[in-house]
């Protein structure tokens, strides 16, 4: 059993029992459970449940784990033949969870 959820802008494909690392959910505190109803497609054995946009009555359950920064991202431009270097580094917060439930 499966689900595709969206969070974030961004839509994961989750089973029970599996930690997923997404951006940061900002209601979250570790330790606590986590809602998350914005379910687009649910598929049990080879049975599949297609939203429209999503599906009615689906959601996933997960506990967070904990609020964290992802490593650090380096962007780095340079024009050539005048000199020009610039370094930048970004760091995202993210939210780590595990999914302890899949209901529809």
């Amino acid at each position: 059993m499966y689900a595709i959820i969206k969070t974030g802008g961004k839509q994961y494909r989750v089973e029970e029992g599996v930690n997923l690392t997404v951006d940061k959910l900002p209601e979250a505190e570790v330790g606590k459970e986590v809602v998350l109803d914005e379910v687009l497609m649910f598929a049990d054995g080879g049975k599949a449940t297609v939203g429209k946009p999503t599906v009615s009555g689906a959601s996933v359950t997960a506990k967070v784990l904990s609020q964290k920064r992802a490593p650090k991202v380096i962007v780095f431009k340079r024009k050539q033949k005048k000199g020009v270097k610039k370094m930048i580094g970004h760091r995202q917060y993210v939210t780590e969870l595990a999914i302890t439930k899949i209901s529809v």
